[in-house]
């Protein structure tokens, strides 16, 4: 099925691995042209490699720290010098560290809303007025099954990610007339090494094995199994397509059934 957004340009950050490859290389399969980042060069170099390789599309790869509005504006001006324009954002960072919410202090909250929060806000506002020009743009925003159904031990995320669809639903408002989508994609258990690393922290926690911990998961998901990060892409793929236009202002699960609420 063409998508029909072959030869568009997306931005896609945190890109070297984990939902954000998943997503480059999702968009690479449809004939996107790519603007990756992450804060390793080697790892993001060896990233646009592959993808080359694998797809044949062009890919700028460039070292950028989300959680800093200078460095996204430094990378904001390679992507224009490089290809003129953005027409598909995917706005995606890391996740802070796990813990509950007395472990923590105002700072570690802080560093969480410029990592996952103001990340957001500030790759939109750098790259918004390109997407306005052409009237045509998709933003996407990554965050978490607990934005709808916040998860024990991971305190940081769930207030930090909440933020995020907020911002995009009052975004979306004011863009839409523009042929411009802006939607949130709120994933539950996809195996990357970010999972993994949760699994981990979850068995120590709980006094298990890492096999244990990933089975007691699996036993909270009705589909019984932890997703693929190809799933992911595709979702991505979709939302940002020529046939999506008319989905914006949304958050959208994928999360095999596990969120238990009907809105």
């Amino acid at each position: 099925m063409d998508l029909k957004i072959k030869d568009k340009v997306a931005v896609v950050t945190a890109a070297s691995r984990g939902l954000g490859r998943a997503a480059a290389e999702a968009l690479a399969a449809e004939g996107v042209k790519l603007a990756i980042c992450s804060r390793d060069r080697a790892a993001i170099d060896e990233a646009a490699g592959q993808i080359r390789k694998k797809f044949a599309v062009e890919v700028l790869s460039e070292v950028c720290d989300v959680s800093s509005k200078t460095g996204i504006e430094a990378f904001k001006d390679k992507v224009i010098e490089h290809f003129g324009t953005c027409h598909i954002l995917f706005a995606n960072a890391g996740g802070p560290p796990p813990g509950k919410v007395e472990e923590f202090a105002e700072a570690d909250f802080r560093k969480a809303l410029d990592l996952n929060l103001l990340s957001t806000i500030n790759l939109v506002n750098a790259f918004l007025p390109f997407m306005k020009q052409q009237e045509w743009g998709r933003i996407l925003a990554s965050t978490s099954i607990s934005v709808k159904q916040p998860i024990p031990t991971l305190a940081l995320s769930n207030v930090s990610r909440a933020g995020v669809v907020a911002f995009i639903k009052s975004l979306s408002l004011d863009i839409a007339h523009l042929n411009i989508s802006a939607n949130v994609l709120a994933p539950g258990f996809i195996m990357t090494g970010r999972v993994k690393s949760l699994l981990q922290d979850r068995a120590q926690r709980e006094g298990t094995t890492y096999e244990e911990a990933l089975e007691n998961v699996k036993n909270t998901i009705p589909a019984q199994k932890i997703g693929d990060p190809e799933d992911f892409g595709a979702l991505c793929a979709f939302l940002a397509s020529g046939y999506a236009s008319y989905i914006t202002g949304d958050t959208i699960l994928i999360d095999g059934g596990m969120y238990k609420g009907i809105m």
